[in-house]
């Protein structure tokens, strides 16, 4: 299986396009690269009924958490122009590459 290149990642701002939670915004906190899926913070939230594990210190109980939701599903909020944007990519003058808004060409990394 290859690895496929999400423009996304973790701490990053995005909004839902697609799905139940469409037009929401959240923050990223897991990237699984090797199925091109994203876990935001907030968004795509399930229940699970977990059997208590005293070795572990789980309690059980119905439990909410976050599921994995697929990359394209998602995009990037700009940090400059707060809006919803594709990324592109630009190298600086120093050499550097990073990551670009398609609406306002303002650079998304720090």
């Amino acid at each position: 299986m290859s690895r496929l290149e999400t423009p996304i990642r973790k701490n990053d701002t995005v909004v839902v396009i697609a799905g139940k939670d469409s037009g929401q915004r959240g923050r990223v906190l897991r990237v699984l690269p090797s199925t091109n899926r994203l876990v935001v913070e907030g968004i795509n939230v399930i229940k699970r009924h977990t059997r208590p594990n005293p070795q572990k210190n789980v309690k059980g109980g119905i439990v909410e958490r976050e599921a994995a939701l697929h990359a394209s599903n998602v995009q990037l909020v700009c940090p400059e122009c707060g809006k919803s944007t594709r990324v592109g990519r630009r190298v600086l003058g120093d050499g550097r590459k990073v990551r670009i808004c398609r609406q306002c060409e303002g650079v998304v990394d720090k």
